[in-house]
């Protein structure tokens, strides 16, 4: 695991001097150009940059060992960097759209083949970043956010070549600053998702894909359990997950109920659920017959009457 994440850190880091290094050729073109689309895409290419470094330490704080502060880790410092990184998404799309609305005002002529070529050389580094990424961009959201950067500047790259083509064979300028606002519209799409399962895994909501129900039911067909309730399942990062339930069994023996223990924890490993607390019962407590609410202290005191 530790090679993995390794590797995928040198990916990271190369990917980034690789990136940082197109900027500067994308935005001196783009201002050469006179293309409000190629200047859009080398904000979202620095958006990508600053992406891969937040990537890269939001790696190395995940791999850092739990302690007596962090007693769960570093797991959510992925999911962080990866909200901090949808946000930049979001302030790039809205420059994009303020910078397209002048060039609807104010049109101006555009080098239409630097535009082909730098967005071609583009599609190009993209795609081979996507490709160092894509084996881990399904269970690490932190990575998958910079996958998706990468995703989406190919795509408006791709789109780029196609305008510059249209833009010879037409003469239609205005294609350039319609173009970029679709490369906007995109951003905010790629950045929307990220932000939402981002901030999911930040306010501790049940995991992506997961049914509570589901599992509730599964663990009720273990053999000695009797009932489930006051079931929470949280994601402590991108893919550790967390469950805390009570468990209703028979009156026995503690040495007894561990190979029921086993078999719930075995049954949740299938959910993806390797941190666990299990409360056993033995009679019904009132939280099995109502919702669980959980109560938020307050500094105020209720004084009973005196009699």
């Amino acid at each position: 695991m530790h090679r993995h994440k390794h590797e995928t850190g040198q990916i990271l880091k190369w990917s980034f001097l690789a990136t940082v290094l197109f900027v500067l050729i994308e935005l001196i073109a783009g201002i050469r150009a006179g293309s409000l689309a190629l200047i859009s895409d080398s904000g979202h290419n620095f958006t990508d940059a600053l992406s891969l470094v937040l990537a890269s330490i939001g790696l190395y704080l995940e791999s850092r060992p739990a302690d007596s502060v962090k007693t769960y880790g570093y797991h959510r410092a992925g999911v962080l960097t990866a909200f901090v990184n949808a946000l930049t998404l979001m302030g790039v799309a809205v420059f994009i759209f303020y910078e397209a609305w002048q060039r609807f005002l104010h049109p101006r002529h555009v080098a239409e083949w630097t535009m082909f070529w730098v967005a071609l050389a583009a599609l190009a580094l993209n795609s081979a970043v996507m490709w160092g990424l894509h084996r881990d961009k399904d269970h690490d959201l932190n990575i998958r956010a910079a996958f998706l950067h990468m995703m989406g500047d190919a795509i408006s790259s791709l789109a780029i070549v196609a305008a510059a083509v249209l833009i010879h064979f037409t003469g239609l300028n205005v294609i350039d600053p319609l173009l970029s606002v679709l490369i906007g519209a995109l951003i905010i799409w790629t950045a929307w998702d990220i932000i939402q399962e981002s901030l999911n895994v930040l306010l501790e909501g049940l995991p992506r894909g997961m049914e509570l129900n589901r599992v509730m039911e599964a663990m009720r067909k273990v053999e000695g359990v009797i009932d489930v309730h006051d079931l929470h399942i949280w994601s402590l990062g991108s893919s550790a997950h967390a469950l805390s339930c009570h468990v209703l069994i028979e009156d026995m023996p503690p040495s007894e109920s561990n190979s029921i223990l086993q078999r719930i924890n075995e049954l949740l490993c299938t959910f993806h659920i390797h941190h666990t607390t299990v409360q056993f019962e033995h009679t019904k407590c009132a939280l099995s017959e109502a919702p669980c609410t959980i109560l938020v202290a307050t500094h105020e005191h209720e004084h009973e009457p005196h009699s």
